[in-house]
């Protein structure tokens, strides 16, 4: 059994210097934790935050009235600290030193995967009609939006544990209860993508000390499009022919949806390179690797096998337009072509591209 020492008067955060917590979890869940578990007094946790017991009281309340909604009282319950033994206390009785279990912050992700993939959700979920889908015996939820169509795309599959931590953040909040919970994004979770997408730029422009690359171009100096809300696919989805029918059909925004996906999931490999318009000029694909089919390793592999299947002209408007989300006209400067002719070319991009995902049946489906 592993017993880890918390000492109160040396830690800032309640268990960040020993590597228990990461760093994008509240310090005032982590007091309301300390209070509700371990018995810290609002006077003690005061001292240590350097915040008016007012405030540290207001904040325990809050986490408390929090604790209402499904997803922050799964994570709650499963970070729930256990004293075993009180060592010593101060003159004023306050726990000084406690040996406390490891609580299960396995459950939560990591500095970086959560960055990653708080950023890859909270893009979908920013887009108009976008809702998290969660169903309370489920281990994983989807990212479902309403087309032009009427019909209902799915954008993104989610772990339980990030929806968890999301909720944790306040990045998103229940919209509708049910058997399945419906979340939407709030203000602070766009707030926050934002500064997630900016700060993913700067990595891939080399502003930073980590090296995270995912955009080929954009390492090169090119800018690839931070956007937030609608997507150039989405826009193009509500456009009309002259006789009313809609320019793209639904099956065509959904292989665009689908690759976009993957191409996002992809992004997860730590220390992965990848140059999708080389792989275009290549003429046979790269040996596919044993994984896990929801892994981002399967998904950079579905998406050299879908960018392969279109070839060059085909698979760099639908790469530009649908993964790296830049608009028509920045693609057709970017790849030389006259005014106007991408849209065309990215109709029958994504018409075929669709036939191939058909071909394939549910085999390597990421969502649905």
């Amino acid at each position: 059994m592993t017993v880890i020492r918390f000492e109160l008067a040396e830690t800032e955060r309640f268990g960040a210097r020993l590597g228990l917590w990461p760093q994008w979890f509240p310090s005032s869940a982590l007091a309301y934790l300390a209070h509700t578990d371990l018995g810290v007094s609002i006077r003690a946790l005061s001292r240590l935050s350097q915040c008016h017991p007012s405030t540290i009281s207001r904040q325990i309340s809050r986490w408390e009235r929090l604790r209402d909604e499904s997803l922050i009282d799964e994570a709650l319950s499963r970070l729930s600290l256990k004293p075993l033994a009180i060592a010593a206390h101060d003159k004023k009785k306050e726990p000084a030193l406690i040996h406390v279990m490891p609580p299960e912050t396995s459950c939560l992700p990591d500095d970086q995967t959560f960055a990653a993939e708080a950023r890859r959700i909270l893009r979908c979920l920013s887009e108009p009609g976008a809702v998290l889908a969660l169903a309370s015996d489920m281990e994983k939820g989807v990212v479902v939006r309403e087309t032009e169509a009427g019909t209902t795309t799915r954008t993104a599959v989610v772990e339980r544990a990030l929806a968890q931590a999301l909720a944790v953040k306040d990045w998103i909040v229940c919209a509708a209860e049910g058997r399945i919970t419906r979340y939407r994004i709030t203000s602070a979770g766009r707030a926050a993508l934002g500064e997630l997408l900016a700060k993913a730029e700067n990595h891939a422009q080399g502003f930073a000390e980590g090296q995270v690359r995912f955009d080929s171009r954009a390492a090169k100096g090119g800018a690839r499009r931070a956007m937030v809300g609608e997507t150039p696919l989405m826009i193009l989805s509500r456009r009309r022919e002259k006789d009313g029918e809609l320019f793209l059909a639904p099956a065509q925004v959904s292989a665009g949806e689908r690759l976009r996906e993957d191409f996002e999931l992809a992004q997860m490999v730590q220390g992965a390179s990848y140059d999708w318009e080389a792989l275009l000029e290549q003429e046979s694909q790269p040996a596919r690797r044993k994984t896990e089919p929801l892994s981002a390793e399967a998904a950079a592999d579905r998406v050299a096998a879908a960018l392969l299947e279109l070839g060059p002209g085909l698979g760099h408007i639908v790469l530009r337009c649908c993964c790296e989300l830049e608009g028509l006209e920045t693609a057709e400067r970017g790849l030389g072509w006259s005014a106007r002719s991408g849209k065309i070319v990215l109709r029958i991009a994504l018409e075929r591209l669709g036939r191939y995902y058909v071909s394939l049946g549910e085999r390597n489906k990421m969502i649905g």
